[in-house]
């Protein structure tokens, strides 16, 4: 009876809108900083904004050629993984060990000349692999093309009162996205070639997820065949196993609740993706898909990281049993 109580306390919360929001703000223009903190920040909603990247040289000149040109034989990070959705850090059944794993992909490092061949069909691999490292990669490794871009979104920075804590660069193609989760981070995406598709949810949804915890393990090279096998680790990850586009509603019933909002950014514009919004990606473009993402370390001050830690707590910890969870006072893994 418990059990029921709290389903039935939580599916009447989700219908209303004006918590959970049903849409997508869209600015025709770059918003004003005081009009970005009182209509997409404060209210916590995602927005879609068009225009205001025009003036980046990136905009114009981010061809394969031209990165060739710039920096083809420099040595990048690319993630690969070989399971048939292309899904990186995502949680995979291993029929070796019949078991689901959270699973994080291979990294190699190899020339941006040898991706780009990859991208353009001139060599080819078995594995879907992607440029997505993270944690500053505009900088760190992508130095020599960082200026065609701008250091930070400045009216977003300025209604944040701070500046973004990683630029990262991202690239891939079709074959590559990401599995459903979110991120304790403001992020401004902007996407300089191709198009992605986001399915959006918001925290206030986070008991629909089926969140539990999973053992780690990493892809990695068989020392003879070359072939990406999965090797468990001595470590856990919470992690949400549902695919929104094929949800097996038997499995995870809660997640038939779950009201998606699907927002597609095509090239030259921006998705402003609010902290802890649970949010998976897609990527379609015929010579690959480029974007520039800015992180903005989210307010932990804000009500919200509290609630999300309650939300962890009851739902992965209690209703999901992993009740290590419940001893675990730090949540800032994410």
């Amino acid at each position: 009876m418990l059990q029921q109580d709290i389903d039935s306390v939580f599916v009447k919360y989700f219908p209303h809108s004006d918590i959970n929001g049903t849409h997508v703000h869209v600015y025709p223009k770059p918003p004003t900083a005081l009009e970005f903190l009182r209509t997409s920040i404060h209210p916590n909603r995602p927005a879609l904004i068009q225009g205001g990247f025009e003036h980046w040289p990136a905009h114009t000149q981010w061809t394969n050629d031209y990165l060739r040109s710039k920096m083809g034989e420099a040595t990048v990070t690319v993630a690969g993984v070989s399971t048939p959705n292309g899904y990186a850090d995502a949680v995979t059944y291993d029929p070796v060990t019949d078991k689901e794993y959270f699973t994080m992909p291979h990294e190699e490092h190899m020339t941006l000349n040898s991706f780009i061949d990859l991208i353009e069909n001139k060599s080819v691999s078995e594995n879907a692999n992607y440029i997505s490292l993270q944690n500053g990669s505009l900088s760190s490794e992508y130095g020599a093309i960082a200026y065609d871009v701008d250091e930070d979104i400045q009216w977003c920075s300025e209604a944040l009162g701070k500046k973004p804590d990683a630029v990262n660069f991202w690239f891939g193609d079709d074959k590559s996205a990401t599995s459903l989760h979110k991120d304790p981070y403001e992020n401004c995406y902007v996407v300089v070639r191709g198009q992605k598709t986001f399915i959006l949810y918001p925290p206030t949804e986070y008991y629909c997820m089926h969140e539990s915890v999973y053992q780690n393990a990493i892809y990695e090279p068989h020392p003879s065949t070359g072939k990406l096998e999965l090797k468990p680790l001595d470590s856990t990850t919470p992690w949400i196993p549902v695919n929104p586009l094929f949800p097996d509603f038997t499995k995870f019933p809660r997640f038939a609740h779950a009201c998606p909002i699907t927002v597609t950014v095509n090239e030259g514009q921006m998705l402003y993706l609010p902290a802890l919004w649970f949010h998976q990606v897609m990527q379609n473009g015929d010579e690959g898909v480029i974007a520039i993402n800015y992180w903005y370390d989210m307010d932990y001050s804000n009500s919200l990281y509290p609630t999300m830690a309650l939300y962890r707590r009851l739902i992965t910890g209690v209703i999901e049993g992993n009740r290590d969870l419940l001893q675990d006072e730090d949540d800032d893994s994410e």
